[in-house]
């Protein structure tokens, strides 16, 4: 029984670490199927964070501050948009230098603001995004492993964890059912003939900007208002950077990038519960290296031992409409 607990835990846990992930893979996973490669969701993430705890413990609403989180996002992904269709400059500097804003900008108004280093005050009661239970969670609970999973493992988690898994098959259905989606698609392969075709190419793009905003906004609200209790300086410690590597070790594929992020998660959540490590065969492995593996894999799967990694062929190039 213990042992069915702690695998639960485990499961539960796994879920809601790869929650921030899997909203910046797809938001990644919009931007970069048109042609903009995003760097910056770290950044973008990380003021949608700041944003939300702010505006939460203010008004003492985290619907509030979801919705400040990503109108912040956004304002900082058009930057990246405008900086990368309208003067089609490197998108990777721009993704970097958005990420060096935030973390900057985060910090240096937290301190100002509030003198605790950049901590936001802490957040409680509607501030925060309260757990949910789903319907016949506590009734089925003691049926074996069906009752288990659902009331242990599905259930108890913060609406935005739903609306992160449920963006899946949405993103899925627009992206292959979608008009949108074909012409995101082919704007990302071959913008020429998307322009031939009388579309316009850089309004493609900023509108997938903007859902990658709408995204990262949301993945930063979730961690400070209800992940955690408040923002910290660089609370998102590297998960936009994780959810990059998901969608790449995921081949720009919503469902993949879903069983990639779920696996980065697992990693994670083992890696807390052993603590200081494990020993196999009488040799300490360190936790750390399981926080690792995730990046271990990108790297292999970059290098060709797992399979081509194969952008968008446009990816980071920007289009110059031919006259």
């Amino acid at each position: 029984m213990d042992t069915v607990i702690m695998l639960a835990s485990v499961a539960a846990a796994a879920i809601r670490i790869s929650t921030p992930y899997l909203l910046c893979a797809l938001a990644g996973l919009y931007s970069e199927r048109s042609g903009i490669v995003d760097i910056g969701l770290e950044g973008k993430m990380l003021v949608g964070a700041f944003a939300a705890a702010v505006t939460a413990a203010t008004y003492g609403s985290a619907w509030l501050g979801l919705i400040a989180a990503i109108i912040v996002s956004i304002g900082f992904a058009l930057l990246h948009g405008i900086a990368s269709i309208r003067y089609r400059g490197n998108q990777i500097v721009s993704g970097v230098a958005i990420n060096i804003l935030a973390l900057g900008s985060t910090a240096f108004i937290g301190n100002a603001w509030y003198g605790e280093g950049g901590r936001t005050p802490s957040l409680s009661g509607a501030a925060r995004f309260q757990p949910i239970e789903l319907p016949g969670a506590e009734a089925i609970k003691g049926v074996p492993v069906i009752g288990e999973l659902y009331a242990d493992v599905l259930s108890g988690h913060s609406i935005l964890v739903y609306f992160a898994f449920i963006c899946v098959p949405v993103t899925a259905w627009v992206l292959y059912k979608t008009r949108f989606g074909l012409r995101l698609r082919a704007v990302g392969e071959n913008p020429q003939a998307v322009d031939t075709a009388g579309i316009s190419v850089a309004w493609l793009r900023y509108r997938a900007v903007l859902i990658c905003g709408l995204l990262t906004g949301i993945a930063g609200a979730y961690l400070s208002t209800a992940d955690s209790a408040a923002f910290v300086s660089n609370m998102t410690g590297g998960r936009g950077y994780m959810g990059l590597a998901a969608l790449i070790f995921a081949k720009w594929r919503p469902w993949p990038a879903l069983g990639a992020c779920l696996l980065f998660g697992l990693l994670d959540a083992i890696s807390i519960r052993m603590g200081s490590g494990f020993v196999v065969a009488g040799m300490l492995v360190p936790s750390e290296l399981i926080s690792a593996l995730p990046f271990i894999l990108t790297v292999l799967m970059l290098a060709g031992f797992v399979g081509a990694a194969t952008p968008p062929k446009a990816a980071g190039i920007p289009y110059l409409k031919e006259r």
